[in-house]
C-alpha cells in the first residue's frame, strides 16, 4: 500500500482551515485528516513517506475548468492534426501540474467543423494519457454564442442552433463534452438546453447579448452557470439588467471570473462578494497557449500575440487576446481584492468540482481522491499530489 503523510501544515479542507494538521493518503484516497497531537501518537509503515510542509498550505488541487493553452502548448494545435492535437493537450496536463493544478477542462474556440471534430477527438485521445493534471473533458466556447459578442473568436465560425451539428460534435468527442458556452437568447436554445441535459452537459451563458428575460428563460431550461462574468456579455443597464445583471441578481447563477485584474476592475469583487454567494464563484484562468512559455515568439489562435500589461494582445491590432494568469496567481489575487485565503482556494477548488458535479474532488476529506497542491506564504507551488502521487515535491 503506497502512502504518504504531508503534515505541519494548515489544511484547507474546503469546509474550514485547520492549523498544525496533517493528511495521509493511501491508496489515491484521503485516508484521514489530524491533528499535530494525533500526528505524533501515530505509528506509520516503513513505506509511508513523510513530508513537512513547514507551516505551507495544503490545499485541495487546483481545477480549471476553463483553459485554452499553457506552456507552448494549445488546444488550437489539434486543429492541425489530430495526433498533434493529443501532445498538446497531454503536455497541458504535465506543465499545468507543477503550476498546481491537478485536474482541467481544455477548452475549444469554435472552428470550422472538420476542424472542430479533429480538436475534439484529440482531446478524447488524450484522455487516460497524462502524466500531470487530470483531463475531465471538453469545453466548448461555442459555436451557438452571439455574432456581437465575439471577443477574439472568428465571425465566420459562429453558428446558429443546430442540433444536428451538436450530435457531430459530442459523438467526435466520444462523450466527453463537459461543459460548453452558449448565448442563451439564440433561436432554438432550449431544444439545445434539453439535448445538453440529457448528455450532462453544464450549459454557460457567454458571448452573449442576452436581455434580462433571455438570461430568465435560459435558467429555466437549465442554463444555469456563466461565463467570464463582465466580459463578452450585455452589460447592466438602468432599464434592463441584461446578462451581468441576471447573473448577479439570482443566487441560483454561479459565474466564472479572472482574477487577474485586467479582465475585470479590482473593486468590482467588493461587488461580486457582496451579491454572490461565494460557492457560486468558479475562479479560471481562460489562459492561452504562450501562458509561462519561457521563449517567444508567442502565438495564440493562430495569430502572433505579445505581452503588456499583463495580458496577450495581438500583434497586428494590439487587441487583447486573452490571460497569461495562472491559478495560484488568481488565489493570490482574489486575497489582495479582499477574499479570505479559504475562499479564495475554495473558488479554485471545491467551487468547481461541485459546479461541474465531479465526484470526490474539491475538498479534503477522507474518501476524496488525493488530489493536492501545497503553497507557502508567498503563493510559490511547494509539492503537488494527483491521485495520490507525487507529481511536485520542493520540501
Amino acid at each position: 500500500m503506497n502512502s504518504i503523510c504531508l503534515y505541519n501544515g494548515t489544511v484547507m479542507t474546503s469546509f474550514a482551515a485547520m492549523e498544525h494538521c496533517a493528511v495521509l493518503i493511501e491508496d489515491h484516497q484521503i485516508a484521514d485528516v489530524f491533528s499535530k497531537k494525533r500526528f505524533d501518537q501515530k505509528h506509520f509503515s516503513a513505506d509511508t513517506k513523510i513530508i513537512d510542509v513547514h507551516e505551507g498550505f495544503i490545499a485541495p488541487g487546483f481545477i480549471d475548468t476553463h483553459i485554452h493553452g499553457f506552456g507552448g502548448y494549445g488546444t488550437e494545435d489539434a486543429f492541425d492534426t489530430t495526433e498533434r492535437g493529443t501532445d498538446s493537450i497531454v503536455e497541458m496536463s504535465r506543465t499545468l501540474a507543477q503550476y498546481g493544478v491537478t485536474a482541467f477542462n481544455p477548452t475549444f474556440y469554435p472552428s470550422e467543423k472538420e476542424n472542430m471534430l479533429k480538436a475534439l477527438k484529440a482531446a478524447s485521445n488524450a484522455m487516460g494519457r497524462e502524466s500531470g493534471a487530470r483531463i475531465m473533458g471538453v469545453h466548448l466556447e461555442g459555436p451557438f454564442i452571439s455574432p456581437d459578442r465575439l471577443g477574439v473568436q472568428r465571425p465566420e465560425t459562429v453558428k446558429a442552433v443546430d442540433l444536428l451539428l451538436m450530435e457531430e460534435l459530442w459523438d467526435a468527442s466520444g462523450g466527453h463534452i463537459v461543459n460548453m458556452t452558449v448565448a442563451p437568447e439564440l433561436k432554438g436554445m432550449r431544444e439545445l438546453a434539453l439535448f445538453c441535459i440529457k448528455k450532462g452537459i453544464i450549459l454557460q451563458a457567454g458571448h452573449t447579448d442576452a436581455k434580462y428575460e433571455n438570461m430568465v428563460e435560459g435558467m429555466q431550461a437549465g442554463i444555469l452557470h456563466s461565463t467570464h462574468l463582465f466580459n463578452a456579455m450585455s452589460k447592466l443597464d438602468q432599464r434592463n439588467p441584461n446578462a451581468v445583471g441576471a447573473i448577479l441578481i439570482h443566487p441560483e447563477m454561479s459565474c466564472e471570473i479572472i482574477a487577474d485584474g485586467y479582465h475585470v476592475h479590482p473593486d468590482l469583487y467588493k461587488l461580486l462578494m457582496r451579491d454572490k454567494p461565494v460557492d457560486k464563484i468558479v475562479l479560471i484562468t481562460d489562459g492561452l497557449k504562450p501562458t509561462e512559455q519561457q521563449e517567444g515568439p508567442f502565438f495564440a489562435n493562430g495569430e502572433e500575440v505579445i505581452f503588456h500589461d499583463g495580458v496577450f494582445h495581438r500583434k497586428m491590432d494590439d487587441v487583447i487576446a486573452g490571460s497569461s494568469l495562472t491559478i495560484i496567481r488568481g488565489i493570490e489575487n482574489l486575497v489582495s481584492y479582499g477574499f479570505s485565503l479559504e475562499d479564495a482556494v475554495k473558488t479554485a477548488s471545491f467551487n468547481p468540482a461541485n459546479v461541474m458535479r465531479y465526484r470526490n474532488k474539491g475538498a479534503i476529506i477522507p474518501g476524496h481522491d488525493a488530489d493536492l497542491s501545497v503553497f507557502d506564504e508567498h503563493f510559490n507551488i511547494m509539492a503537488v499530489i494527483i491521485n495520490g502521487r507525487i507529481k511536485k515535491n520542493l520540501y
